[in-house]
């Protein structure tokens, strides 16, 4: 693979993955082919800040963890109204890194 397009894959998509998992997935498109290139170039990959602002406005019935597809703990997250609260404000702490972590997953399982 091309290390321009590498680059400015990790330049365009760095805010979708941990930091600490970036060297990695340069590796990892370094080593693939073109077609699967492009296949991991379109994937859409959900934003840690929008994810962060959903559970800031509506945490405190589960959307932010129905949309990261945590089906178990946003209906939990629903019957307890954010574990009254406390649930909730906790989320605003960890959502992000989350996101970031369930991303880097999605990335894993597409190069697999």
């Amino acid at each position: 693979m091309d290390s321009q397009k590498v680059d400015m894959f990790l330049m365009s998509n760095n805010k979708f993955f941990p930091p600490e998992n970036l060297t990695l997935i340069k590796a990892q498109l370094e080593k693939m082919d073109d077609s699967k290139f492009l296949m991991i170039n379109s994937m859409s990959y959900k934003d840690p800040t929008m994810l962060l602002i959903i559970s800031i406005l509506a945490g405190n019935i589960g959307i932010d963890r129905f949309m990261l597809g945590e089906t178990g703990l946003g209906v939990a997250k629903l019957l307890t109204c954010g574990g009254l609260g406390i649930w909730a404000i906790i989320d605003w702490f960890i959502i992000m890194g989350k996101t970031r972590e369930i991303n880097f997953q999605r990335f894993l399982q597409a190069c697999g």
